[in-house]
């Protein structure tokens, strides 16, 4: 035999078949990398979009109380609901998603206790309460009824009611009646007129049994007393009705200025204002006047009459020669209408001897009376001021060169004219008109350019987009850091074999190993490598043996 061996066929180098068998194939270390990016990337996730559920946050409850926010902030993290506070620090936020269905919970639970509570405080009675303990409950729940009333107003923001009830007694001298007082917080920039405080004083007084709405005082959050005193004066100043109207006649005295001069010197030369001095105050006054009938026609009004005739005799005889005279009957009455009456005569021929008479006459006549009351108007307009600055005029020259140039004096007389006639001026009045030239300063502004960065609107959109770029950015860093290199180690493919790589066993006899005649596989790597070099060496020792020998004695492999 031969020192020629056998030689067998090379063994194809077979890599793995799957991602999995070549993932599996790694270091552990590389393994290990990968498992923790992958559960770091997860983590962000989650946290991505749970910040994405309850990014949004509105208000719960705002101006509450120390006590009652502290209580609504413990039973929100009993409940394990996320809450912030806004930066005053005035009002509760909790995710958008929850704020109706929170608000239902915690009204359940009687928060915030702070609430206005009405008449249902009358379904808590408690067994064995006083009479005074429910009298009591009875003023709160009708001072919270009227709360609730009064706040529904759209300027009112909150109001507080004290009611001062007085027992009554059986002695109706010495009942006291009731009063009240209201304390309203007002919108800002919104204020009430004498309708609206007249209407919250009605409210009030028509509440309450037997209370006076002279009893009712209304008040604002800076004090000032918003009803009218006792005695019917007002306040001191003008009421807010007041102060509108006087800003409607000055603002309307200003629109026509503008109006009438705007076309003459341009929109932007000219500024009026107008001041009215309007007095709102009230006066009333009731004359008498008591006159005769005057004149010798003038009709004459008896409003009453009365006659009193009284006649005595003592009987005396008769004297005197009888004869028809002393039959007669007796003349008429010649009395004047007025002035004293005559005497009583004597019957013609008849003796007055010892006879007596009495005659009284009273008659009352009409006189006319006249009864007159003077009521002078308030808000009438004492006196007016009026002050109108006007601009210099731009001349352009021949050059196209513009300057300024003052107005002339005719000019500014015919303007001081227009305005006059504008507002009415009354000069017995008191009315003043003053009509000026100057030059208006422009003042030189120059644009600022605020940075990019600086801007409020970028600032607002960085910072909600800080969160969910930080974690989009540190996402993309553990999954090309730690993740990405794995996977490419995995996929990567081998490189591809060099030139002469086919096995050739040279034996004394002239027999040479052919090579397969597979097709060439990719280069497995290098611990592949090693695995197959090291099971080609135990199955056929002589050939690697020979393979060695050749490389020692600087041989090439024999070519087939």
């Amino acid at each position: 035999m031969d020192n020629a061996v056998a030689a067998k066929p090379a063994l194809p180098l077979v890599e793995p078949a799957s991602f999995a068998e070549r993932l599996k194939a790694l270091p552990m270390r590389s393994k290990l990398t990968m498992g923790l990016g992958l559960a770091a990337l997860a983590g962000l996730m989650i946290a991505m979009t749970l910040w994405s559920s309850q990014g949004d946050y509105k208000v719960l409850y705002a101006n509450l109380s120390d006590k009652d926010g502290g209580a609504v902030i413990a039973q929100l993290s009993q409940m394990n609901v996320p809450y912030k506070h806004s930066d005053a620090g005035n009002a509760i936020l909790v995710p958008a998603a929850q704020v109706h269905d929170l608000r239902l919970k915690l009204a359940t639970a009687g928060l915030p206790k702070g609430s206005v509570n009405g008449y249902e405080l009358m379904d808590s009675a408690r067994f064995g309460q006083t009479q005074f303990q429910e009298r009591l409950t009875f003023q709160r729940g009708l001072e919270g009824e009227l709360i609730r009333s009064i706040t529904s107003l759209a300027a009112v923001e909150d109001a507080r009611v004290h009611l001062a009830l007085p027992n009554q007694n059986g002695f109706f001298r010495e009942q006291q009646k009731p009063s009240a007082s209201v304390l309203l917080t007002l919108r800002a920039g919104r204020t009430l007129d004498r309708a609206q405080i007249a209407g919250i004083v009605h409210l009030v007084s028509s509440s309450v049994p037997e209370l006076d709405p002279k009893a009712v005082s209304v008040l604002d959050q800076t004090g000032a007393l918003l009803t009218a005193s006792s005695d019917g004066s007002q306040a001191a100043g003008l009421d807010a009705q007041q102060l509108q109207y006087v800003n409607q006649i000055e603002s309307g005295y200003t629109k026509r200025i503008m109006d009438l001069l705007e076309p003459i010197v341009g929109r932007d030369n000219l500024r009026a204002t107008v001041t009215a001095d309007v007095d709102f105050s009230q006066s009333e006054a009731t004359s008498e006047e008591f006159k005769p009938n005057q004149g010798a026609d003038a009709s004459v009004a008896i409003r009453s009459q009365q006659t009193s005739e009284q006649t005595g005799s003592t009987g005396a005889t008769a004297t005197g020669i009888p004869g028809a005279a002393s039959n007669q009957p007796p003349l008429a009455a010649t009395a004047p209408l007025s002035g004293a009456s005559q005497p009583l005569q004597a019957a013609q021929g008849g003796s007055a001897g010892n006879s007596t008479g009495r005659r009284d006459a009273t008659t009352n006549y009409e006189i006319d009376k006249t009864v007159r009351v003077t009521r002078n108007a308030s808000g009438n307009v004492r006196r007016l001021s009026a002050a109108v600055v006007l601009n210099n005029r731009s001349v352009t020259d021949a050059k196209g060169k513009t300057k300024q140039e003052p107005l002339p004096p005719e000019e500014l007389e015919k303007i001081t004219s227009l305005v006059r006639e504008t507002i009415g001026y009354k000069e017995n009045r008191g009315d003043t008109v003053k009509v000026i030239n100057a030059p208006f300063k422009v003042d030189d502004v120059k644009p600022v350019d605020v940075p990019l960065w600086k801007q409020p609107e970028v600032i607002d959109m960085l910072r909600a987009a800080a969160v969910p770029g930080g974690l989009v950015l540190l996402a993309l860093v553990v999954f090309f850091g730690m993740i990405r290199p794995t996977i490419k180690a995995a996929t990567a493919p081998p490189p591809p074999p060099a030139q002469g790589a086919n096995l050739d066993a040279v034996v004394d006899d002239a027999q040479t190993l052919e090579a397969s005649e597979t097709p060439a596989l990719p280069a497995p790597r290098s611990d592949d490598r090693l695995a197959n070099a090291r099971q080609l060496a135990k199955e056929n020792p002589a050939a690697v043996a020979n393979i060695v020998r050749g490389w020692m004695n600087g041989e090439a492999p024999a070519k087939g």
